[in-house]
């Protein structure tokens, strides 16, 4: 997968899926992925209907679910500032089975002493999951703080690590 695309227009369709893991919803417009949202936070001003293209990147996320996809072949284009769009690039580089510190993604950007604005961008991932912001762990190897909870953090990365050996 490539890098993010820019800043997004305006999305111009979202469906909610059940998953293993709860209802995601889904958001895209014409051509990119702009949202995986996990139900109890989503809110969206689009219409709900499912296209092509959200579709695609359910079948993907239950592939990823059930172990048989380690890699994510979607169009994203999250909207963000260039700094957060940094970040979420630096979160596309961390292999399947990994995790990385807020520091080393500081790092990665070259941007050493950004390690709490790392954090704010990762909390403000609007494409959960397919950026996998469920990667990073703080310095000392705990989980912090997760969209989904820090149980479906740790479901993750377990699922992960048992897949990558």
């Amino acid at each position: 997968m490539g890098a993010l695309s820019g800043i997004n227009e305006a999305t111009s369709n979202y469906f909610t899926y059940k998953t293993e893991i709860g209802e995601i919803v889904i958001a895209a417009d014409c051509d990119a992925i702009t949202a995986l949202k996990f139900k109890s936070r989503a809110v969206m001003s689009a219409k709900h209907e499912s296209s092509v293209l959200t579709d695609r990147a359910a079948v993907q996320l239950e592939e990823y679910l059930n172990g048989k996809r380690r890699h994510f072949d979607l169009p994203l284009r999250p909207q963000g500032t260039e700094f957060q769009r940094s970040v979420w690039n630096a979160l596309l580089t961390i292999p399947y089975g990994e995790t990385r510190s807020y520091k080393e993604i500081a790092q990665a950007i070259e941007n050493p002493k950004a390690c709490r604005a790392v954090g704010m961008a990762n909390n403000k991932n609007p494409i959960s999951i397919f950026i996998p912001c469920h990667r990073v762990i703080g310095s000392s190897g705990s989980l912090v703080g997760y969209g989904g909870g820090l149980e479906l953090k740790k479901k993750l990365l377990e699922l992960e690590s048992l897949e990558a050996q």
